[in-house]
């Protein structure tokens, strides 16, 4: 089961990067950075944690593989953290919530979309946190180089 997921999430991933534009080039890349980082949620979900703290790490991967990318390929970051997010977007869960207020059962509604809410900060904290890491790792670097 979780190889069909993890093939569904490299297609879903490359898929997007195809809508996005982005290089012919890159698109196996996009597809393995979103593949990756469903890997890490569902192997954190499947031990337990919940889906949040799952996110956070799933979404701070993409955005390490996502410079790792960008470095390596000579190609915007934005490029992969696009298209590496979209298998953790709660869409479904988005989706599920809005069925239930069209059928007035708003107490599951509410805790649906509170979910998706949380979960789609999850992914903006996890990519940011991974932002201000790197930074810190650069000026770090160039800090130890200066004083040489």
């Amino acid at each position: 089961m979780i190889i069909e997921q993890l093939v569904t999430s490299f297609f879903a991933a490359a898929g997007f990067g195809v809508i996005f534009n982005a290089p012919k080039k890159s698109l196996i890349q996009c597809g393995t950075v979103g593949m990756l980082g469903w890997l890490v949620y569902t192997l954190l979900v499947n031990q337990g944690v919940d889906a949040v703290p799952s996110t956070v790490m799933a979404a701070m991967l993409v955005a390490i593989l996502s410079q790792v990318c960008a470095k390596f390929f000579k190609t915007p970051i934005i490029i992969f953290n696009v298209s590496g997010i979209i298998p953790l977007v709660p869409g479904g869960l988005a989706y599920d919530a809005m069925r239930n207020f069209v059928l007035n059962d708003y107490n599951v509604a509410l805790q649906l979309a509170a979910k998706a809410f949380l979960i789609s900060g999850a992914i903006a904290i996890g990519l940011v946190f991974s932002e201000i890491i790197n930074q810190v790792i650069r000026k770090t670097k160039l800090n130890r180089q200066s004083v040489r």
